[in-house]
């Protein structure tokens, strides 16, 4: 009888440890199915005859929406457009950043922002989440680069600049400066005062999508949110850098490696800081 009884606890405590391990060690990677277009190869067309024909077909329209880096407000005042040959694909495939980068594997949540491709990736654990076009800030007013993380939020906000221009989806990243993400016209260029603009469905994800600061009572800064890095340079002089993809279908796709160039710099303070979330939300 004793036996059995020291059989079950040596055979509990094993299980119990076994569970330990596996809840500490073992990473939950997102899973994301994904169409993929058969070829991915582009031309250049004349945007009033595509629209003539395809200005209906809403899954069109948002790929290509994408790779000229506007929205539908904006579509028909470009003179031309960069169209994929196969429109088979989820919109991510004609975009830039990687799939999956598995330097980004410990940290939970990370926003990308490239200036030179116009774009932005959102990653959990190194698997590419979402990602989409964006228009950043312009020669005169350039957005800020390096690390920074999401603050706080508004769905309706006025800008800082000029107060007749009303910011939606706002997630802002930078309180002294002002500077933020947020839904807002798309003209295909940067040209914004130093924010990041975005499409409506891309700004209303990213709100919901990342963490906000966490303040005392005393609005000290006790957690930070998010972590956002923004890189690269905009060659503002040149033609749009996704013309290059009518010969180039590559040119513009980022790699894990230039991924974690850009990450290397602020890795330590990004799990810092997840570590102080982790611990805080625990606490509570």
């Amino acid at each position: 009888m004793k036996s059995n009884i020291l059989l079950l606890t040596i055979i509990s405590i094993v299980t119990l440890i076994s569970c330990k391990q596996n809840r500490t060690s073992v990473h939950q990677t997102k899973e994301i199915v994904r169409k993929q277009p058969k070829v991915v190869s582009y031309i250049m067309e004349n945007t009033k005859m595509w629209l003539k024909q395809n200005a209906t077909d809403s899954s069109k329209i948002e790929i290509v929406t994408a790779i000229n880096r506007t929205d539908i407000a904006n579509l028909s005042k470009l003179d031309s457009l960069v169209i994929p040959s196969d429109f088979d694909g989820d919109v991510v495939y004609y975009l830039p950043f990687p799939l999956q980068v598995d330097y980004l594997k410990d940290v939970a949540k990370v926003l990308l922002f490239s200036y030179p491709t116009q774009t932005f990736g959102a990653y959990e654990n190194g698997v590419l989440t979402y990602s989409g076009p964006t228009n950043m800030g312009r020669k005169k007013d350039k957005t800020p680069l390096g690390l920074f993380y999401t603050n706080w939020k508004a769905e309706k906000t006025t800008s800082t600049f000029d107060d007749e221009w009303e910011l939606k989806w706002n997630f802002n990243i930078e309180n002294k400066l002002g500077v933020g993400f947020y839904e807002y016209s798309l003209p295909g260029l940067p040209v914004s005062h130093s924010c990041l603009r975005l499409l409506q469905k891309d700004a209303k994800f990213l709100y919901e999508w990342a963490d906000q600061w966490i303040l005392d009572d005393k609005e000290e800064l006790k957690v930070k949110g998010t972590p956002v890095i923004v890189f690269g340079n905009y060659t503002y002089d040149e033609p749009k850098p996704w013309l290059q993809l009518i010969k180039n279908p590559k040119a513009l796709d980022l790699t894990q490696a230039q991924i974690e160039n850009e990450i290397a710099p602020f890795l330590k303070s990004i799990l810092e800081q997840q570590k102080i979330r982790e611990d805080y939300t625990k606490s509570k």
